[in-house]
C-alpha cells in the first residue's frame, strides 16, 4: 500500500473505535509510557488529541507530565507557513479548536524549538522502523527538522506496526520509540 492507501485504512480503523475504547486504550499507552527511559529531562512537547479524527487521547499522558512538574509544550499550527509555534501550557492558556478542530492556545509564553527535549507525536500508522505516516501536511517532519538533533521522538499509536512504509523520503523524520496499548517499540534512529 502507498502512503494514502494506508491513510485512508487507519483513518478507517480508528473511526471504527467506540469512545469508551478509545479511553481504555489511551490510557493503556499513557500508563505504558511510564516505562520510558524518558522521564529526567524538562521540556515536553505534546499534541492535544482532535477527538473528531477519534486521535490517541492524550489528557492522560499530560496529567502525567504535569504530575512530574515537567514544562508541557503545545503549539499552534500556522497553515500559511506549515510551521508550528510552541507555548508553554500553563494555568492561564486559553485553549481553542481551530477551523480543523485542532485544540490549540490563543497566545502565550513562546518556547523555541531547541528547547524541546521529548515530543510526543501523532501519527496514522507506523512502521517496525520507526517511520510514521501523518496527515500528509508535513507539520511534524519540519517541526522535527527545526529541534536539536538529539530530541527523543515518541508515537503514540491504537495499532501495532505495520511491516515497513516504502515511501520514505529523506525529510521524514523517524520516530525513537512508539507506544502502543501493548507495547513499547524502539527503532535504532537515535
Amino acid at each position: 500500500m502507498n502512503k494514502e492507501e494506508l491513510r485512508r485504512k487507519f483513518k478507517d480503523l480508528r473511526l471504527g473505535l467506540d469512545n469508551e475504547d478509545i479511553e481504555k486504550m489511551s490510557l493503556e499507552i499513557a500508563n505504558r509510557s511510564l516505562q520510558l527511559p524518558v522521564w529526567d529531562h524538562k521540556y515536553y512537547h505534546i499534541f492535544l488529541s482532535i477527538a473528531e479524527q477519534k486521535e490517541v487521547d492524550t489528557e492522560f499522558l499530560l496529567h502525567i507530565l504535569q504530575g512530574k512538574d515537567k514544562d508541557v509544550i503545545i503549539s499552534k499550527s500556522d497553515f500559511k507557513t506549515g510551521e508550528m509555534i510552541n507555548y508553554l501550557l500553563t494555568d492561564q492558556t486559553v485553549i481553542k479548536k481551530n477551523r480543523w478542530n485542532i485544540p490549540e492556545p490563543v497566545e502565550g509564553i513562546e518556547i523555541t524549538n531547541n528547547k524541546l527535549d521529548v515530543v510526543f507525536v501523532p501519527l496514522l500508522a507506523f512502521d517496525k522502523k520507526g517511520h510514521r505516516i501523518g496527515y500528509g501536511k508535513g507539520f511534524y517532519d519540519r517541526f522535527l527538522a527545526a529541534c536539536k538533533p538529539d530530541i527523543i521522538k515518541i508515537g503514540l499509536s491504537f495499532f501495532e506496526p505495520i511491516e515497513e512504509i516504502k515511501e520514505v523520503f529523506e525529510n521524514d523524520i523517524p520516530l525513537n520509540y512508539c507506544v502502543t496499548p501493548d507495547k513499547i517499540y524502539e527503532f535504532s534512529n537515535k
